[in-house]
């Protein structure tokens, strides 16, 4: 393996090929690439977001971590469909982006339900027909930031600006990378593949609405960042039921364990450095290669941003809290959700096949 090809392994494959060397003195070279690699990638992303928001604004930091995970995500995945169509579905999907959090935003509870729904739904069609390549773990991610972390006014027309150019700056990525792919489907197919018995569409409609429910639920019971409660059950909404009560049996204790963590950071070290907790968070999830560990130092990037506005005490509770209700919603949504479909796909079947027949 050469030096350039470690260097695009993921956390997982760097630890695994290390474990297979015998030597100690080659086990530390590889150690010494892997931390190399980790620190280029930090790097990058701080100089990605320090740019991005000296030319769009501060408030914009959100949108500039949507486009930069959207460009490193789609630099590895593709959409399942030719590249110049993907290319397409791509540019779409930042389309959603620009607008969809925005006017969910400036509707009242119910009506931000159904544009939620119709707009998770369109990003889950246009770049989620892979459910491997698990392409909604970065888009319904930036689509949840951006609504999270709204903007108005000039800051507003600054954002859009942004995601026009995060699209063209991913859509380039994607086609370079993916244009010698072949593939029969086309964006067509996206559309047309569409079916009520397929388990890939009935897990896009299961997340679509176990994300938008539970944001509205979490909306009217008056709960502050609806946004984590979202993420926290998009991230546990997989399409496996196995892979899924993996990751819910390790969200809140996770998210628990991160805060704890959190807090004797912030007491033992001196105040200056907790400007540097989201850092630390970051590097802590580039070094993690299991989902539990993620989890954990993810917490630290996400409390570090709330501290200012909440108060340390609040901050804790409301992530631990919204990571717990989350993902036990995202479960037991699962459990009443399955059935139902079922039912109703047989419907679909049944009617589908009366009209073949007639």
């Amino acid at each position: 393996m050469t030096f350039y090809q470690e260097l695009q392994l993921n956390q997982a494959g760097s630890k695994s090929y290390i474990s297979s060397l015998k030597t100690p003195k080659d086990k530390w070279k590889h150690i010494a690439i892997y931390l190399f690699k980790i620190f280029l990638n930090i790097a990058f992303c701080m100089a990605f977001i320090a740019i991005f928001c000296a030319i769009f604004g501060n408030q914009n930091s959100s949108a500039g971590l949507a486009v930069l995970l959207s460009i490193m995500a789609f630099r590895q995945a593709d959409l399942g469909i030719r590249a110049s169509h993907g290319t397409c579905s791509i540019l779409l999907v930042f389309g959603i982006l620009a607008i969809g959090p925005k006017l969910s935003n400036l509707l009242p509870a119910g009506w931000a339900f159904c544009a939620n729904t119709v707009f998770i739904m369109l990003i889950m069609l246009l770049s989620c027909h892979n459910v491997i390549m698990s392409n909604q773990s970065t888009l319904v991610l930036a689509y949840l930031l951006l609504q999270g972390y709204d903007v108005s006014g000039e800051m507003y027309n600054n954002r859009l600006l942004g995601l026009f150019t995060g699209a063209l700056m991913t859509a380039i990525v994607y086609y370079h990378n993916h244009r010698k792919i072949y593939y029969k489907r086309t964006f067509k197919s996206l559309f047309t593949e569409f079916n009520l018995s397929s388990a890939r569409t009935q897990w896009q409609l299961r997340f679509t609405l176990t994300i938008s429910s539970v944001m509205l639920i979490a909306s009217l019971l008056g709960i502050s960042k609806t946004m984590w409660v979202g993420i926290a059950a998009m991230s546990v909404c997989v399409p496996f039921r196995d892979d899924m009560a993996d990751r819910i049996k390790y969200r809140a204790p996770g998210n628990l364990l991160g805060a704890i963590l959190f807090l004797a950071a912030y007491f033992l070290l001196p105040e200056s450095s907790i400007s540097y907790m989201g850092i630390l968070g970051g590097i802590g999830t580039g070094l993690s290669a299991t989902y539990g560990w993620q989890t954990i130092f993810n917490a630290f990037s996400s409390l570090a941003m709330a501290v200012p506005s909440f108060g340390l005490t609040y901050a804790v509770l409301l992530r631990v809290f919204n990571n717990l209700f989350g993902s036990a919603y995202a479960w037991l949504f699962e459990r009443i959700f399955e059935p139902f479909l079922s039912v109703l796909a047989n419907i679909f079947n049944a009617l589908n096949h009366k009209l073949q027949t007639v």
